[in-house]
């Protein structure tokens, strides 16, 4: 029951002019109002509530019964198999011939009625939430989110969060799986960047990277051992959600962070070369975030923070390496597998194990203590990463294997092999034929390890211009850009012109290093001295004409 606010005002308005002498019939005439109106309101200022009516009759009235008991059927059926509003309404149609109501009719009754159904059985609310006082430096949260960015292509990666509960200083990191490397490096980087560890507890999903076995429905769950020696490490306690959609609201900060941090900060979806130009971005979000505040806070993210900082614990002085190392066997086709995903080794490690390192988003592969190989880690399952310059050797006798091997596609798509390369290596088979023109682009490709990439197409372009085919002459015009890269570091490297525009000139390999050497004074030499011995070996006598000297 409800009173009008304009009836409260016109009683009072009644009420006033009555007391400044006008009399009932007065008020009624100014007012329009019966004199039971008038009488009302000189003895009460408040009007009398409105009687609301009772509720209507409708055509629902004879189902809401079988509602309720679909209803009731529902607190004890599966999660997934309980009835829907479609499903009430379908069984409504068919087994009641219940033609005369709607679907409206249903859904409006359905949203009130299921709550109180739950009442009404001692089930309590459907959910309910107490709120949460955190002290300085105690506790945290941690959880990944997923992220799509653009290298090329768009590629799903995977956003570690690590949130303060106090301040709501959050640290994130992106990295090409969401495994138990890019898990503890996560924690590494945000504990670097916080300048400490939380006092009291972490609270976590039940993520593999943390939980072997969840064991009945208690807290208690199993942990892999090398989760085990990272958390006494840092001197990490951890604390463990309920399993699925239900234990969610139990670190609400930071799933809460996650999606504030994707839809403010990867939208639109970045495009990026490599995770670490990306990570660098974060970065850089991470401390703009800083001066945001959270709902109706009086203080921003970062001055919560200041205060917080001092209440962490100090972080270790030994390193702990969050990489996994593997020892896996060269195949023939010179590569090693690590986790379902094959990379390239160089060739001549054919055969020998080799130990791997794999990093959240690298993986370094060592041979007797040195490097030898190092690739940015893959993201799927059955994937291949293959770099051309590990095939050189067995491509250079097997000329033949060049232009379809999987190693030259990916350079193309990276773009280490650009189209000069291309219009070289054309040039380079239709002088020399098919074999010996691919050997000379093979003698070429070696040339990149060491020497500049950029300075090699250019020494490329000049050599195709001028139609110098050979290995010699585009390592000596790419030697040229580099000497002039290295006399003048302001002046800009110089760019190829199109063929047929301008004159260009190439060196020889044997020329230029003639040319670089100083003039030779000498005499020419001679063998006069000789002649002295075979005088000798006669006696002395000087030969005459016509005999054998």
């Amino acid at each position: 029951m409800r009173v009008s606010a304009s009836k409260v005002e016109l009683y009072a308005a009644m009420r006033r002019d009555h007391r400044a002498g006008l009399s009932m019939r007065a008020l009624e005439r100014k007012y329009g109002v019966t004199w039971r109106t008038i009488r009302r309101a000189l003895d009460s200022n408040w009007p009398e509530p409105r009687k609301e009516q009772g509720p209507r009759p409708s055509r629902l009235d004879p189902y809401k019964p079988l509602i309720d008991a679909m209803l009731r059927a529902d607190l004890d059926a599966p999660p997934k198999q309980k009835h829907t509003v479609k499903r009430i309404f379908d069984r409504l149609l068919d087994e009641h011939a219940a033609d005369g109501i709607s679907y409206q009719m249903v859904r409006a009754y359905v949203a009130v009625r299921r709550k109180d159904v739950r009442w009404e059985a001692g089930r309590g609310p459907e959910e309910m939430f107490v709120p949460q006082t955190h002290m300085p430096g105690d506790e945290a949260e941690v959880d990944f989110g997923d992220v799509h960015v653009l290298a090329g292509v768009p590629t799903r990666c995977y956003l570690f969060s690590l949130r303060l509960s106090y301040s709501g200083k959050a640290v994130h990191r992106v990295s090409a799986s969401c495994g138990q490397e890019a898990f503890f490096e996560g924690h590494v980087h945000a504990f670097s960047v916080l300048g400490g560890v939380p006092r009291g507890k972490i609270r976590y999903d039940n993520l593999k990277a943390a939980v072997k076995q969840v064991l009945g429905f208690s807290r208690q769950r199993t942990e892999p051992e090398r989760w085990i020696a990272f958390r006494s490490h840092w001197g990490i306690e951890s604390f463990y959600c309920r399993p699925g959609i239900e234990g969610a609201h139990e670190k609400g900060g930071v799933e809460g962070q996650i999606g504030y941090f994707r839809r403010n900060h990867f939208v639109p979806v970045p495009e990026v070369a490599m995770l670490a130009e990306l990570n660098e971005m974060v970065d850089r979000w991470d401390v703009q975030d800083e001066a945001r505040r959270i709902r109706s806070r009086t203080k921003t993210v970062g001055e919560y923070f200041a205060m917080e900082q001092p209440q962490l614990k100090s972080l270790p002085i030994e390193p702990f390496e969050t990489g996994r190392w593997f020892t896996p066997r060269v195949d023939r086709y010179g590569q090693i597998t690590v986790r379902s995903n094959r990379y390239s080794v160089p060739v001549r490690l054919i055969g020998r194990t080799l130990r791997v390192l794999a990093h959240a988003s690298e993986l370094v592969v060592f041979d007797d203590g040195r490097e030898v190989a190092r690739h940015e880690r893959l993201s799927t399952q059955g994937g291949s990463r293959l770099v051309l310059d590990h095939y050189l050797e067995a491509l250079i006798r097997k000329p033949g294997a060049f232009p379809g091997s999987t190693a030259l596609e990916q350079a193309r798509s990276a773009g280490r092999f650009t189209p000069v390369h291309d219009a070289w290596w054309d040039a380079a088979r239709a002088a020399h034929g098919d074999k010996d023109g691919t050997k000379a682009l093979i003698e070429v490709l070696l040339l990149a390890r060491h020497m500049n990439h950029e300075c090699l197409v250019a020494g490329l372009a000049v050599a195709l211009r001028v139609g110098a085919l050979t290995a010699d002459a585009v390592a000596l015009e790419a030697r040229k850009v580099a000497d002039s890269d290295g006399n003048d570091p302001s002046a800009p490297a110089p760019s190829p012109k199109p063929a047929g525009q301008g004159r260009a000139t190439v060196t020889f390999l044997d020329e230029w290093r003639l040319s670089h050497l100083p003039p030779d004074t000498r005499p020419l030499p001679s063998v006069a001295v000789y002649d002295q011995l075979l005088r000798k070996s006669r006696g002395g006598s000087t030969p005459s004409e016509g005999e054998a000297t």
